[in-house]
């Protein structure tokens, strides 16, 4: 009883959430009914013009009946199919404009949420969310809700002509209506259980798809091609046992409602030929009566499947409605503050974070950073330096503690000025399948023609996009394919030079590099650091010899800090590490001789 009251609260949830969408084409939505009760009442009154045509024109013969029964009969008909054809359009009509609503909102809130959404979540799912879940929805408004108010307001007008006609003879077609639509109702429950399961394997699907385009070269390389489309006939299959199951409940609410209607039907043939037979009534009345309750039935028997699309549109909005309700973990302050002024200083004061409540990666870290210092980062993999540095652009917040910015809580910052004043290059670099002008002006979209060649000089990239011939309008493809890694990565450093910020985080951006590749690249970084405060996660700790400072983590903690020349002399973990990478390729250092 309770998980049916449940069942009943979220599906009336699911159709609140539609309805304020709905309100904002009312207007349209107003005509669209009204085209209804036309298709609604023109099918009744077709089924109402067959006594004429009997009693008057087959049977007594009457020639001007049979005039105007013909002009009458082109007059409903073309209302009919004029009133049809504006209902369909106009639902349409609302039903595409609520879907690219839905679309627009579902993409607005997932590019919104905050990074850890990203870790949690898998790509394929979220396409699958915007995509399939998003086309369930479409096919409940544009389809089912078309049709059945358009059904609903036909059962209604035919109900009260037959009514009319004869109220005994109707209640025999109409009692049978409750006792088949209760299984089409338990049914229905089912289908969107069900559909809800295909929504799901199919996201799973959506998952592969995208692993094995994005891996292509991998699975090239490893020739694991047969693997690959095994793995996917299997998934397939998965999806196809998923929709097999739902095809049982979905046709079989059709078969229990055309038994129905056969017996409906039956009776009322049976009664009312009594009533011909003795003269009590018309053959005229009985064929009109026929055809309303053919009529009424028709509509009737395409509410199984209308159900069946509805309620996997109900478990689609579900689905939807999930991510557009979700609230980031990162909240911006009631009255945020914008960065008018220089960065002076970055205090991280006794900060801790952990990605959940049982553990920690960062423990007890206090560190001021002033402006300008190239601040570098080292350590152990795992040791905490990608989760230090994600602070500062508050990809995440501190668990303890506080971060602070001229000596203001970085919470107290309006969102959108904290990331403002940070550029970031990261390991892997990260462009769009558009040109290479478009790339770099990504974090600043009215740049000029100059600022953009100024910005590709300084990052070394300006010879090699001259030479291709449609130079800065050269399209790079999905993700940089058409650059080499090098290429790719000072693509990345002009748009950051470009972005002009004062905070400046290099995320081990030369470490899958070759060395002529990190040369240049490494030359490009020198110009993005100049009067830069900079964060530098190194993975060749030859490459960060002449930082400023030095932090070593392990395990969430700073253990060491100072120069190269400082941190060689302690002879500690920095010394260890430095030895290890540069062991082969020149004699181990004395910390004497730096």
């Amino acid at each position: 009883m309770e998980k049916t009251k449940s069942k009943s609260k979220k599906e009336k949830k699911n159709l609140r959430r539609i309805v304020p969408l709905i309100k904002t084409h009312k207007i349209k939505f107003f005509l669209a009914i009204l085209c209804m009760l036309l298709v609604a009442g023109t099918s009744a009154a077709l089924a109402w013009i067959v006594k004429p045509v009997l009693d008057d024109v087959f049977i007594k013969k009457d020639i001007d009946k049979l005039y105007l029964i013909s002009v009458s009969l082109i007059t409903i008909f073309f209302i009919k199919g004029a009133a049809a054809f504006m209902h369909v359009y106009l639902m349409t009509y609302i039903g595409q404009h609520i879907v690219k609503v839905l679309r627009d909102n579902l993409y607005n809130a997932i590019i919104d949420l905050p990074l850890s959404f990203f870790h949690k979540e898998t790509t394929g799912a979220l396409m699958s969310r915007i995509t399939y879940d998003v086309n369930i929805v479409k096919d409940m408004l544009s389809t089912a809700v078309t049709n059945i108010g358009r059904d609903f307001f036909t059962i209604i007008c035919l109900t009260i002509l037959i009514l009319y006609q004869d109220w005994k003879m109707a209640l025999i077609a109409i009692i049978v209506l409750p006792i088949a639509f209760f299984p089409v109702f338990i049914l229905g429950k089912w289908v969107r259980k069900i559909s809800a399961m295909v929504q799901d394997a199919m996201g799973k699907l959506n998952i592969f798809l995208h692993e094995t385009f994005a891996g292509n070269k991998i699975i090239k390389a490893f020739g694991t091609e047969e693997f690959e489309k095994k793995r996917f006939i299997k998934k397939s299959a998965e999806l196809l046992k998923m929709e097999m199951k739902a095809v049982i409940p979905d046709k079989g609410g059709s078969c229990i409602i055309e038994f129905f209607t056969g017996f409906g039907i039956a009776a009322v043939i049976f009664y009312g030929g009594l009533n011909v037979i003795k003269n009590e009534m018309t053959p005229g009345t009985f064929f009109s009566f026929i055809t309303a309750v053919g009529l009424l039935y028709d509509p009737i028997r395409r509410t199984a499947p209308l159900n069946s699309v509805i309620q996997r549109g109900l478990a689609a909005i579900e689905r939807i409605f999930d991510i557009i309700e979700k609230k980031p973990d990162i909240k911006e302050a009631q009255n945020p503050i914008t960065i008018k002024n220089k960065i002076n200083d970055i205090i991280f004061k006794d900060i801790s974070f952990g990605y959940n409540d049982k553990e920690s990666v960062l423990r007890n870290i206090d560190i001021k950073v002033k402006s300008g210092e190239i601040l570098a980062l080292a350590g152990t993999s795992g040791g905490g330096k990608t989760s230090f540095v994600n602070l500062l652009p508050r990809f995440y917040d501190v668990t303890k503690g506080s971060l602070l910015i001229d000596g203001i809580n970085i919470k107290e910052f309006a969102l959108k000025s904290v990331r403002k004043n940070i550029a970031i290059v990261t390991q892997e670099p990260i462009l769009f399948n558009d040109t290479i002008k478009n790339n770099i002006s990504y974090g600043k979209t009215n740049a000029s023609d100059k600022e953009i060649e100024e910005a590709a000089k300084a990052a070394f990239a300006f010879d090699f996009i001259k030479e291709f011939p449609k130079g800065f309008d050269t399209n790079i493809g999905e993700l940089g394919g058409r650059l080499s890694g090098g290429e790719k990565q000072r693509i990345c450093i002009a748009r950051a030079l470009l972005k002009n910020a004062p905070v400046l985080i290099l995320d081990e951006a030369t470490s899958s590099l070759d060395a002529n590749a990190e040369m240049l690249v490494q030359e490009a970084l020198e110009n993005l650091m100049k009067g830069r405060t900079t964060f530098i996660i190194a993975h060749r700790l030859s490459t960060i010899r002449h930082a400023g400072r030095i932090l070593i983590f392990e395990k969430g903690r700073i253990i060491e800090q100072g120069n190269h020349n400082q941190l060689i002399e302690k002879q500690g973990t920095y010394y260890k590490l430095y030895n290890m990478q540069i062991k082969g390729s020149e004699k181990k250092i004395d910390p004497h001789e730096t």
